[in-house]
């Protein structure tokens, strides 16, 4: 079968360990596009650390998980967003206004939304975790 989108399968399946409590979760194919999400997770506490296996194919990363995460999702499609446009967004896709990341692919790499702001730079939207 044809994996249609590979983050978007990645941050199900953490979902879904995290819903059932476990502690650890395989995620098959291994991207760049998912060991950068995953390091903006692990960066703001919300999963522990990752580890990639490099099986000679697609590749394997096992995940440890915290039980601090509560949801996580892809945008599709990526939309555009501008700096002031971020705000909109924010308010849609978090619970509140503490709480939670937005994660976007801009032209200086992927980085969340607060990092974005100060950067001063919009973006691409690739999904959300609190």
């Amino acid at each position: 079968m044809v994996r249609m989108n590979v983050l978007a399968d990645a941050l199900k399946s953490i979902n879904n360990a995290e819903k059932r409590s476990k502690r650890q979760v395989l995620i098959r194919p291994c991207s760049k596009v998912i060991v950068r999400f995953l390091t903006v997770m692990m960066k703001h506490g919300y999963i522990g650390e990752f580890e990639i296996i490099d099986d000679h194919r697609a590749g394997k990363i096992v995940v440890n998980l915290t039980g601090r995460l509560n949801k996580c999702g892809v945008i599709s499609p990526r939309f555009d967003v501008q700096l002031k446009d971020l705000e909109k967004w924010q308010n849609n896709l978090l619970p509140s206004r503490q709480f939670g990341f937005i994660v976007l692919t801009t032209s200086a790499g992927i980085m969340d939304h607060e990092e974005a702001r100060r950067k001063h730079t919009g973006g691409k939207i690739l999904g959300f975790f609190f």
